[in-house]
């Protein structure tokens, strides 16, 4: 067996148990794997599976925020490239949540190239959660604000593979249709 399969499936089994009792946000409360696997598959997708460790970091993405792994954990366990990769894309929680989605927008540009990529599929997959079970606390002005926020971050993450430029567009261009279509319908409803 190749060392890359063990390495991916290692970091699929880290990650499952790591997030093992976390939900999504939507009505369906999917298990929160679900979510870093599709940004491992996004990423695999987009570059042919060419670069095993943007993959692994995918899977690993938001284990050093959503979880108690730390960086030194992820570094003995996978190595030093894919833990600097990981961390390149962890928000600081100490910070309030609004100073750190403006930090996401701000420093994205300055990030290496892996790190945008890894970006742009972790907001690619956010959108289509959104799109197609949405948190049930979110108003539709927040799901508006969100995607409005995303293509802020997007911006600067683009021109690094054009796979995922494409797949963040879909989504973004679906979820704004399905948004403004959802304000239009209540706008229609509260009229009458």
């Amino acid at each position: 067996m190749s060392d890359l399969v063990v390495l991916i499936t290692k970091a699929f089994d880290f990650t499952a148990r790591k997030h093992v009792g976390q939900r999504r946000k939507g009505a369906d409360q999917e298990p929160y794997v679900n979510h870093v696997a599709e940004v491992a598959r996004l990423l695999a997708e987009a570059t042919n599976g060419q670069d095993p460790v943007l993959i692994v970091a995918g899977l690993l993405h938001d284990t050093v925020e959503d979880t108690d792994t730390t960086y030194e954990k992820l570094k003995a366990e996978f190595g030093q490239e894919v833990a600097n990769l990981v961390l390149e894309v962890t928000d600081d929680k100490s910070l309030p949540k609004d100073v750190r989605k403006r930090l996401q927008v701000e420093t994205v540009g300055k990030k290496s190239d892996r790190a945008k990529m890894l970006k742009l599929a972790d907001m690619t997959s956010n959108l289509c959660a959104i799109i197609n079970n949405p948190p049930t606390d979110w108003s539709l002005e927040r799901r508006i604000g969100y995607f409005e926020w995303a293509a802020q971050v997007a911006e600067g993450c683009r021109r690094v593979n054009g796979a995922l430029d494409e797949a963040f567009d879909a989504a973004h261009a679906a979820g704004l249709e399905a948004l403004v279509r959802s304000k239009s319908n209540f706008v229609d409803k509260g009229s009458n």
